[in-house]
């Protein structure tokens, strides 16, 4: 997905692009949606692996508020956030 362009892991463990610091997570997301993303999008990994970032693995959210829904439903169904 990112071949040739050098990335590290963050603090929080997300993949960025070395120079630009962009996540790899949301470049990833806007070549599956053949746009950018808009104000307040965000990017979910679907199986909880913040290294994985193929294009099955990622959920666009409209808002934080929706994003932090799936999480606390995560949380009731499996015992983790």
């Amino acid at each position: 997905m990112s071949r040739g362009r050098k990335t590290y892991k963050d603090k929080k463990g997300y993949s960025r692009f070395k120079g630009s610091d962009r996540p790899v997570h949301q470049w990833a997301a806007e070549k599956k949606l053949g746009r950018s993303l808009r104000s307040g999008e965000v990017v979910h990994h679907k199986n909880r692996n913040k290294s994985d970032n193929r294009p099955s693995n990622l959920w666009v959210f409209d808002s934080q508020k929706e994003h932090h829904r799936t999480h606390k439903k995560d949380k009731k169904r499996f015992g983790f956030w």
